[in-house]
């Protein structure tokens, strides 16, 4: 056996653990407001999609509808650009040398 292959082998066992995920501290604080902001997505549609039914069957204001309308261009308009920011990112991750 090589004496090279030893240390890396010996390198890498010693790295490994920086690496792995502390379960008590897995990110709990990025995990809820991601959690909560696609919760928040999720209602602002469901709202939206309430007030045009509303609107169709003649229940609702139009300028509720418009509204309603404007803020889920919004929220669908935010979640392309920070699906867009996070692909770019993890390109950016792949163009990095090994």
């Amino acid at each position: 056996m090589d004496i090279r292959s030893l240390s890396a082998a010996s390198g890498y066992a010693a790295a490994r653990p920086a690496t792995q995920i502390d379960p008590e501290h897995a990110g709990s604080e990025a995990g809820a407001l991601l959690k909560n902001s696609f919760q928040n997505f999720a209602a602002t549609l469901q709202q939206s999609e309430q007030t045009s039914i509303a609107s169709m069957t003649g229940d609702a204001d139009p300028h509720a509808l418009v509204q309603a309308l404007a803020q889920t261009e919004l929220a669908v308009e935010t979640a392309v650009t920070v699906r867009n920011k996070v692909v770019e990112a993890y390109q950016e991750i792949l163009r990095m040398p090994v």
